[in-house]
């Protein structure tokens, strides 16, 4: 029996025939059976299906403002290096941040696409111009800057909505003129200590503290425990020279609650200050190019000027003022930069979804697998009816988002001391539901596009470990939901100890009696926009008052009102999203009733009747409760496939009211043959 294993001699002659057979390849002999075979090819969607409506009017109600504007930061992105573009698909451009980068080189890079930014205007008067216009204009670019890069958009949003907003909100005129336009020109680096180790949403609970010391006229800021060093800090580990430290504020052995306070951490060449200690918070599984960092504090002074002090101040004395009263809401009043951040979250949610849904349409537009009939041709993706089911009800979640997230944007421009429970409510609903949406809607996308979709130039793989993080950013999602439900408990509560009507957060659909559902649903009832909006508020109502019972039988078994909160968690979460999905239908409609050309009207309508049936389908809570028989349930679910067939047509006209260019999206949502040939490996 031959050896299994061969001489160095032998090995070395076998790779050698090998390789020659390889190199010599021999010559076909006349009238060979072999012949070239029919080759796939692509075939550009658009040559296939045209649009029944411009795309551009459908755009002009989803991005909502400024489309001059993003259009003018997506190509500067493009035309510059910095942003790796690079030539697929017979010289098209793409580009994408390059995740194979180490984290220091993706740090190092998201610093120098900054400065990109900065010297060409980018950040003017995103701190300095306070006007509803500036703020929209800021909004407007950083989503563009966010479909690029999430990395970047999120340095941008630490330093900006976290510790500039900070400066605006809790600071004074002094602290404006010395921070704002230093911070706006990156003279100065803020990050927003917040977070520590211990305690992430639980922010009343921080045990970091800062002392008065009213000799010295300073306070003494102190990380007591190891429990207290802050956390994922955004910009601490490598570039941010000052923070806004949230700390328990100490004076004359009383504790007045958390404050906020400006601290420097590094100098003006990145040396780390005396008494602080700062480590790096290491690997993520996304977002590699911010430079999260730990940070302690021993005995590190800062003058009392830097106290933000335009909620409560410490007089030199030691004498503790405050405009806010009420402890509780003078602790609300700090929270407020994390509304901003929300609103930004949301609409950063909704367009990273619009990415993925552009590419795996565009990818079902033109990708065929198997056929129907033997010896016929192949089937294009989204001609099966399972993988319209797939993408098409996504299509309508991310377009009704789409409003509600400029609804969010319009009042949080618009906001007073009087609105801002509301925004809190509304962004705390709406970053909820977005950002779970996109997680759902990545997933969907990625298995969508098969295999492809796990290539890191394909972009949707790669944006699921990137966005993971939204879920728990500005707030955990569950204990979001659980302030959405507390604040219609006490809306309902207020509304029956006052005896008045609800007023406000859309409620006001409770004043009348309750919706009637017909017996037997038809496809016209379901897609009728008063049987959906009756629907949808049956069960907000039906959910408000079940909650309020519930928490009312547990008051009356003994239980605090927090335990019974705690207890009656799972009607919390049903009432929250209930509340959710009103809104986002009654904002979807608003808009469809806005339009008056007829074909965007009647794709609008499909759209949002898409919308509202999937919801249905989805939840459990319209058949646990009663609000539709199991019979009418059944039919809903019909109605979702008849609206698949309904929309189908459209897919492509929608997925390109979406505004986000070619080069945005990537190799597989164009000429996916050409983009993996053998001519175009030396650009991977």
């Amino acid at each position: 029996m031959a050896s299994l294993f061969n001489s160095g001699a032998d090995r070395a002659a076998c790779r050698a025939a090998v390789l020659a057979n390889h190199l010599v390849q021999p010559e076909l002999a006349t009238g060979s059976l072999l012949s070239a075979s029919n080759c796939l090819h692509y075939n550009p969607p658009e040559l296939s299906n045209p649009a029944s409506f411009n795309p551009i009017h459908l755009r002009r109600i989803l991005d909502g403002h400024h489309l001059e504007v993003r259009d003018w930061m997506f190509k500067l992105m493009e035309e510059s290096p910095l942003f790796c573009p690079k030539r697929r698909c017979e010289g098209k451009v793409f580009v994408a941040p390059d995740y194979n980068e180490t984290k220091e080189q993706q740090r190092e890079m998201t610093m120098r696409r900054i400065e990109f930014l900065l010297n060409n205007g980018v950040f003017e008067g995103w701190l300095t111009d306070s006007s509803a216009e500036a703020t929209m204009r800021m909004f407007a670019l950083k989503e563009c800057i966010g479909i690029f890069d999430h990395s970047l958009g999120t340095k941008l949003a630490v330093h900006f909505i976290l510790w500039g907003s900070a400066i605006k909100f809790f600071g004074t005129k002094i602290h404006h003129d010395k921070w704002l336009r230093d911070t706006e020109k990156y003279k100065v680096l803020g990050s927003f200590s917040m977070t520590e180790l211990g305690h992430g949403s639980n922010v009343r609970g921080v045990e970091t503290i800062a002392t008065y010391d009213s000799n010295k006229r300073e306070f003494i800021i102190n990380t007591p425990c190891e429990s207290a060093q802050k956390y994922w800090i955004g910009g601490a580990a490598n570039h941010a020279t000052h923070t806004v430290v949230f700390s328990q504020l100490h004076i004359n052995g009383k504790n007045e609650g958390v404050h906020a306070f400006i601290v420097q951490i590094r100098d003006s060449i990145g040396n780390i200050c005396p008494n602080i200690r700062i480590a790096d918070c290491g690997h993520k599984i996304g977002l590699n190019g911010v430079d999260n960092g730990r940070i302690w504090f021993d005995n590190v002074c800062v003058p009392k000027e830097n106290l933000l002090n335009s909620v409560a101040d410490v007089l030199p004395d030691g004498q503790y003022v405050s405009s806010i009263k009420d402890p509780d809401q003078r602790f609300a009043a700090f929270l407020s930069p994390l509304t901003a951040g929300r609103v930004n979250i949301t609409a950063m949610a909704v367009y990273i979804s619009k990415v993925a849904l552009a590419i795996a349409t565009r990818y079902a537009l033109s990708r065929r697998a198997f056929s129907v009939i033997p010896n016929a041709p192949e089937v294009l993706l989204l001609d099966y009816h399972s993988h319209q089911h797939r993408l098409i009800p996504l299509l309508a979640k991310v377009c009704a988002l789409s409003c509600a997230s400029n609804f969010l944007k319009t009042l949080y421009i618009q906001r007073t001391r009087e609105s801002n429970k509301a925004l809190h409510v509304y962004s705390s609903a709406l970053k909820a539901i977005a950002t779970w949406q996109n997680m759902i809607t990545l997933q969907e996308c990625r298995e969508a596009c098969g295999g492809q979709g796990l290539k890191t130039e394909n972009r949707i793989g790669i944006l699921k470990g990137e966005f993971d993080v939204q879920s728990t950013f500005e707030g955990d999602n569950n204990i979001l939901m659980q302030q959405v439900s507390k604040a219609l408990l006490a809306e309902c509560v207020a509304v029956q100890i006052k005896k008045k009507h609800f007023k406000g957060l859309g409620l006001e659909h409770m004043n009348g009696p309750a919706p009637v559902i017909p017996p037997v649903l038809t496809s016209s009832t379901l897609r009728s926009s008063k049987f959906q909006t009756d629907l949808f508020s049956l069960r907000e109502r039906d959910l408000l008052q079940r909650f309020s019972e519930e928490v009312s039988r547990y008051q009356a078994q003994g239980e605090s009102k927090e335990k019974a909160l705690l207890l009656s968690y799972q009607l919390a979460e049903e009432l929250a999203r209930a509340f959710a999905e009103r809104t986002t239908l009654q904002i979807f409609l608003e808009a469809e009733t806005s339009v008056l050309q007829a074909p965007l009207k009647e794709i609008l309508g499909l759209l949002r009747s898409m919308y509202a049936m999937t919801c249905i389908d989805e939840v459990a809570s319209f058949l646990r409760y009663g609000s539709l028989s199991v019979d009418n349930a059944a039919v809903v679910r019909k109605e979702v496939m008849a609206l698949c067939t309904d929309l189908r047509p459209h897919a492509l006209a929608i997925v390109s009211s979406f505004g986000i260019p070619d080069s945005f999206l990537s190799p597989i949502a164009f000429d996916w043959i050409e983009a993996n040939s053998w001519s175009n490996l030396s650009s991977e």
